[in-house]
């Protein structure tokens, strides 16, 4: 990782919620003038984010007409000019059951929900923050671990984010990758090595672009493997202290439009290039 920009530049990497969504759910005027120069000169723009699919649409046009889209921290990725997959990194119903089975002993009031293709399910006693949507399933482990899992999330009513966190990589951080990106006591669990990184890295492996030449944006601690990969990495100022320490760079907040500020910057220097 390095702390300054060295060109090429050829794909900027941004995380959504607290990195280029402003606080209020928006995304800003310059922040969409900015996204859609770096496309016009060339640079792919890619999401990347622990959104799952279904939230993350909410946001696709301004990625571009041939941009694509991780989720899922990494278990999904989206083509946004085809709707459609171009790829998938879940965890097999049996690996995600052993997940809830052994958490739940580790840590007792653990509650569990899961997203899939088909959106998300959760057991009777996870209280989600969000409007679950028309239709979701709710049962116990076994009846909603059924289809391979994009992310796996469980919650703890008691506990702070960090101790659940610790203690939840103690039980199960040989099975699956775990990490957080909430104000609230909320785990995600993705398939053992994928991150946000790890999708990212073949992502860019399919296209000949090498970590020097990628851009990145994030700030929580879901974001940190991909800061720590990309060759220029920015941790917004509203960021989680952890990932201010990841980053090699600290840009604006979000609701300051921090992405745009940099990336009106790179748009500026003679020496940034896109696809070749």
């Amino acid at each position: 990782m390095t702390n300054a920009v060295d060109p090429p530049v050829r794909l900027v990497a941004t995380d959504l919620d607290g990195t280029l969504v402003r606080s209020d759910g928006s995304i800003s005027t310059r922040t969409a003038q900015a996204l859609v120069a770096a496309e016009e000169a060339g640079i792919d723009v890619v999401f990347v984010t622990g959104r799952p699919l279904r939230w993350a649409e909410d946001v696709f046009g301004y990625v571009g007409t041939h941009g694509f889209a991780i989720v899922s921290n990494g278990a999904l990725v989206w083509d946004v000019a085809r709707s459609q997959v171009h790829q998938t990194r879940a965890i097999e119903p049996v690996v995600a059951f052993e997940v809830t089975e052994r958490l739940r002993a580790a840590v007792p009031e653990s509650h569990f929900a899961v997203e899939t293709m088909a959106g998300i399910a959760l057991e009777h006693g996870f209280l989600e923050r969000y409007p679950v949507p028309g239709g979701a399933v709710r049962g116990t482990a076994a009846e909603i671990l059924t289809e391979p899992a994009f992310k796996l999330l469980a919650r703890h009513e008691e506990l702070e984010p960090q101790d659940y966190w610790d203690r939840a990589i103690a039980a199960v951080g040989d099975l699956v990758e775990v990490t957080w990106s909430s104000a609230t006591t909320l785990l995600e669990m993705s398939g053992y090595g994928v991150t946000k990184a790890s999708t990212l890295e073949l992502f860019c492996a399919e296209r000949g672009i090498t970590a020097a030449e990628v851009v990145a944006f994030g700030d929580m601690p879901n974001d940190m493997p991909m800061l720590q990969w990309a060759g220029t990495s920015y941790a917004m100022a509203n960021a989680h202290p952890s990932v201010r320490e990841a980053a090699g760079q600290v840009a604006g907040t979000n609701d300051e439009d921090g992405v745009a500020q940099v990336m009106e910057q790179l748009l500026d220097r003679p020496s940034v290039t896109g696809r070749g």
